[in-house]
């Protein structure tokens, strides 16, 4: 398959200690041989990680080529305390962000003064016009929180119409699922590119726990096929490759023109996806 290039980005979440950091490093370096259009930087609920993020996504901006993307949640936040943090960000060069609702942490109440992420959209465009390329969040398989994948479609429209650029999916691993989903935009008269989100399979066990929490399918053939190498996460890696790179080639064969990769800061299994296919980046 010889296609041409897509738009590429990789997903990090911010380091709390200096292995840590030394190992991020490294991963971006590896990664940096794709040319993504940019690095994403993971924020916690509530900010939780705020300076951690601030701290990455600087260093990213300030050294290396590949533009940096905070996430940003409104979630238990001042309309006041957000635009302080804009300002900062874009003080220091940022020029994207990829923009969120949020999760409240335990113990926190209120959900701010920005009730949605369209609610946060409209308050960066409102503020800083179009100094910041905005991503939003696509659930192909519908939010938890969402009723129906009507009522899902909505809240997507509304994102996209306040003033968002580009939308990223939660990962999936049932393409039909991401189809469906594009027919409904395609009936909404959304318009802006939606980068299908890919989630490299490293250990089988902890993404069916991670996937029970935020909503995300296994499709029954694969826990099936996953259950033939029970213990044995090397050959789970090796399966998980496999997947993820067919799933992969019949997405891009559909016309996608992006994709985002979450990579749980590490680089190997993004890169055997991206060498499986063959493409010119």
């Amino acid at each position: 398959m010889n296609i041409q290039p897509l738009n590429l980005s990789f997903e990090f979440f911010p380091p709390r200690t200096e292995a840590g950091k030394i190992k991020l490093q490294a991963t971006r370096n590896e990664l940096a041989v794709l040319n993504p259009e940019f690095y994403s930087v993971t924020f916690g609920a509530g900010g939780s990680t705020r300076d951690n993020t601030l701290e990455t996504v600087v260093d990213i901006q300030k050294n290396s080529v590949i533009d940096a993307c905070p996430h940003l949640t409104c979630v238990g936040a001042t309309n006041a305390e957000i635009i302080e943090l804009l300002e900062l960000y874009k003080k220091n060069g940022i020029h994207r962000l990829v923009v969120l609702r949020g999760d409240l942490p335990s113990g926190m109440v209120g959900m701010g003064e920005c009730k949605h992420a369209s609610d946060l959209v409209e308050l960066i465009r409102e503020q800083f016009s179009d100094h910041f390329t905005i991503a939003v969040a696509a659930y192909p398989e519908a939010h938890p929180d969402s009723k129906n994948m009507s009522t899902e479609i909505d809240y997507f429209a509304k994102k996209m119409s306040a003033g968002a650029n580009i939308a990223i999916t939660q990962y999936f691993y049932n393409n039909d699922s991401y189809f469906h989903f594009m027919e409904m935009c395609e009936k909404k008269n959304i318009r802006q590119p939606v980068y299908p989100g890919i989630m490299p399979i490293a250990n089988f066990e902890n993404l069916k726990k991670f996937s029970k929490q935020c909503g995300a399918e296994i499709p029954r053939w694969i826990k099936k096929s996953m259950a033939n190498y029970e213990g044995d996460i090397e050959s789970q890696r090796q399966y998980g490759v496999e997947i993820v790179s067919r799933m992969t080639e019949q997405l891009i064969q559909n016309g996608i023109s992006g994709l985002h990769f979450y990579t749980m800061n590490q680089s190997a299994l993004t890169l055997e996806v991206m060498q499986n296919l063959n493409l010119n980046y």
